[in-house]
């Protein structure tokens, strides 16, 4: 395929995203898909949600355009409209997170059953690693389910999901393209385009949420381009890549996991302790802790990117310091005694965020 195809793919579902998502949002209000403010919520007025629709009809016209061809395809575009409709309708009538749950489950198994599945992992000193068929199973519909809820769970700032979203597939995307896998790279590229075509409405202050609609559906899709080319890649660390490339959403839905376990909560109990949460608490503005955020997930990426190329010692050099940032996440989020967070206790003082005392005198 003509690398000119890709740029083009780019800028039509950009264009199509950003032209499609005002029509959304007046069919959002007129069929009152809004997000009420409340306590946990950092926005003050009712904002109209089902953005995601505008993201899906961007990737539908790059995908005609593309035509990317999987044997698996079939099956993973029928998933990806479970995904959807399941969105849709939390966006309007706000379903549970059981009945959430059972829609993602469902086309995690609709896809399982085309056969794409995470089927060997690459380990350092053992090497490659093939997984038996009966475990291929579940570990692939957890991935499914658990990339899907953890884009859904980093929506809470405005342009935060989708920017790291397409931090994240830019990332898969150029490994991609390293490895020649050009179904990753095709899906890749519309989906980056129409995300960042929705996130010039969406960027602080946003004009519209993408709601469930866009996350889960960001979030799937995520899952199923990271099956295609990061786990059928055999480099060292195979199976470390793709926690690497989406470890922002997956290590804030694992600490928001203990957390609520720690404090006796259901897993599904919604809090305000996320990382974009806590930033804002620090003293960051809106807008700075969702560039912070944007600023991590590269950093991973980039990670991620040499991970493919480095030597053992390279990649554990990298894997330290990927420690030493996650440290300092669950250092945020709470996780951590207050006389054993070293690293956050660092940050403020860099960034002089700790409150000034009062002076008794």
């Amino acid at each position: 395929m003509n690398y000119s195809q890709y740029i083009i793919a780019f800028i039509l579902t950009f264009v199509m995203a950003a032209l499609l998502t005002p029509f959304v949002k007046k069919l959002a209000l007129k069929i009152n898909a809004v997000d009420y403010p409340e306590g946990r919520k950092v926005h003050t007025k009712v904002m109209p949600r089902l953005g995601g629709l505008a993201i899906f009809f961007a990737v539908v016209i790059g995908f005609l355009y593309l035509q990317p061809d999987d044997p698996h395809m079939l099956k993973i575009i029928l998933g990806a409209t479970i995904v959807l409709i399941t969105g849709i309708l939390d966006d309007i009538f706000t379903l549970t997170p059981k009945q959430k749950l059972c829609g993602q489950l469902l086309a995690a198994f609709v896809v399982v059953t085309s056969g794409l599945l995470i089927d060997k992992v690459t380990l350092p000193f053992v090497g490659t690693v093939y997984i038996e068929e009966y475990l291929s199973y579940p570990l692939t519909i957890l991935w499914i389910v658990g990339v899907t809820n953890a884009i859904n769970l980093i929506d809470g700032l405005d342009g935060l999901a989708a920017g790291v979203t397409a931090i994240a597939l830019t990332s898969i995307m150029i490994m991609g393209f390293m490895d020649g896998r050009l179904v990753v790279v095709a899906l890749s590229v519309i989906l980056i385009g129409s995300t960042l075509g929705f996130l010039v409405h969406n960027f602080y202050p946003a004009k519209i949420f993408m709601g469930d609609t866009g996350a889960m559906f960001l979030g799937y899709s995520v899952a199923i381009i990271s099956m295609l080319g990061l786990f059928k890649n055999v480099a060292l660390f195979s199976f470390v890549i793709p926690i690497i490339v989406l470890a922002i959403p997956l290590f804030d839905t694992i600490f928001a996991i203990i957390r609520r376990i720690l404090n006796k909560q259901s897993i599904t109990m919604a809090d305000k302790h996320h990382l974009h949460y806590c930033l804002v608490d620090l003293g960051f503005s809106h807008r700075t802790s969702v560039l912070i955020i944007y600023l991590i997930s590269a950093c991973f990426g980039v990670s991620a990117i040499l991970f493919t190329h480095a030597t053992l010692w390279a990649s554990l050099i990298i894997m330290i310091v990927l420690i030493i940032i996650i440290q300092i996440g669950a250092e945020i989020v709470g996780l951590i005694g207050e006389n054993q967070k070293p690293f956050l206790n660092m940050l403020k003082k860099i960034f002089s965020l700790n409150k000034p005392q009062k002076d008794n005198s």
